[in-house]
């Protein structure tokens, strides 16, 4: 007799494929998505262009500094832990309450007097980003086909590189309040978006709501597409997923599912370790040390950094992902390891003009882009290890400049080996097909 989970495998591929229309609808659900990833890549944006400003206004040390930079990523953390109990209330009020927590969070900094409403802020603001890296993969992965989910998730994901680039461009304009104003754009226009785009098909399958599934798909696809090959792939696998025992958080440890647990959890440790986080929250900190202009480096690295992000978008489902990020973390261990030979050389007192353009080179190819995304114990890694990251940076750094940037090589050179042994490639299979195979791989 076929096991449960093998159906769940052959299910949907036992199907005629056909083309899959791309609607208005269907673009506008990915773009509202997408404002979403702009409220983020925003918020992550804004601490190095606003470090100067913020310390000199309201008189806060190094130690202050950090701990404001760094509560966004605890934030992240709550915001991941509670992800998966806001599942019951859908993909487009989870959108609402993530974009509430960055309206009243830029709100806090906007008006802030102290230390204290600016952490307020900055932690409302976590909170937002730690359920929009859950929500926003989940519901563009389950909107789309699967011939272009790769680069719809991708595109959504440019956003982020977009929206940090931005932010760093437009800090040697404006002050750090008037930064603020322009990083709670975004929220209000996802919030207007959500009134207009359908619930994620998948989710109502989930609850049982079998006909609102065929009207999700109707609007997603245009009422001249057949949606019922699709919609009986959805419930099938839905129905036959509902009928496994029920998953408990324990579950998460059986020795079935530790292939998935060290390729999520596993991932997510080596790409913050690798210093993303660190890097992109103080970068001005960093060229000022190197003897570079901050006003000119972030300009320029702001507009480098655009291109590694739309080449993703164009290269994921032509490549596939494990090569892509495979050549990421290439690039980002070449990166650091430029850096900390830059300051090594400082630390030697040799040329000033060799450290400069070292540290300049290395940070500008650095792909602030590398971190995916993840379910609520990944997405927890994700945050929680990038807090450890953010908020010892700037100890670390002063401690020793070099050092820290020739241990996020290594660990970056570590992502490469880890994905070439361990992470299997994704490309051209739907969600059913992965989340199923990765469990018959145990």
């Amino acid at each position: 007799m076929e096991s449960e989970s093998s159906k769940l495998l052959c299910g949907s591929s036992s199907k005629v494929e056909t083309t899959t229309p791309i609607t208005f609808v269907l673009l506008l659900s990915t773009f509202a998505a997408a404002c979403g990833s702009t409220s983020y890549g925003f918020a992550v944006g804004y601490s190095s262009p606003a470090e100067a400003g913020i310390m000199d206004d309201l008189g806060l040390s190094l130690a202050n500094y950090s701990a404001f930079s760094s509560i966004l990523t605890l934030g992240g953390a709550i915001g991941a832990l509670i992800s998966g109990r806001v599942e019951s209330i859908g993909r487009r009020v989870t959108m609402w309450l993530l974009e509430l927590c960055f309206i009243i969070g830029w709100l806090s900094i906007i008006f802030a007097k102290n230390i204290w409403w600016l952490n307020a802020g900055r932690l409302l603001m976590g909170i937002g980003a730690g359920l929009h890296c859950y929500v926003a993969p989940i519901y563009v992965a389950e909107i789309t086909p699967k011939n272009i989910r790769g680069g719809s998730t991708a595109a959504v994901t440019f956003t982020v590189s977009c929206a940090f680039s931005v932010m760093f461009f437009a800090g040697n304009f404006f002050t750090w309040r008037k930064l603020a104003v322009i990083g709670a754009i975004p929220c209000f226009i996802h919030v207007v978006c959500i009134f207009f785009i359908p619930e994620s098909p998948r989710w109502l399958a989930k609850i049982g709501k079998g006909k609102e599934v065929e009207a999700s798909l109707r609007c997603l696809r245009g009422d001249n597409y057949d949606v019922s090959q699709e919609a009986d792939e959805i419930k099938d696998y839905t129905e036959t997923s509902q009928k496994l025992t029920e998953f408990r958080f324990l579950d998460l440890f059986n020795p079935k599912y530790a292939h998935s647990l060290i390729v999520g959890v596993g991932l997510m440790l080596l790409v913050q370790f690798g210093g993303t986080d660190g890097i992109s929250s103080f970068a001005g900190s960093i060229f000022k040390a190197a003897g570079c202009s901050t006003g000119f480096s972030s300009t320029m690295m702001a507009m480098i950094q655009l291109p590694f992000a739309p080449s993703s978008v164009l290269l994921m489902d032509n490549t596939g992902r494990r090569p892509l990020l495979m050549v990421t973390a290439t690039g980002a261990c070449l990166g650091s390891f430029l850096v900390g030979l830059g300051f090594l050389f400082q630390d030697y007192q040799q040329s000033k003009e060799l450290t400069a353009t070292l540290v300049f080179t290395g940070i500008l190819i650095f792909p602030i882009n590398i971190k995916g995304q993840g379910g609520t114990l990944v997405t927890l890694a994700n945050w929680f290890s990038s807090w450890i990251v953010t908020f010892s940076f700037n100890f670390i750094f002063q401690w020793s400049s070099a050092g820290v940037f020739f241990v996020f090589a290594i660990f970056c050179a570590s992502i490469v080996f880890f994905v070439a042994k361990l992470v299997p490639e994704t490309k051209g299979r739907t969600l059913e097909e992965i989340q199923a195979s990765m469990t018959l791989l145990q």
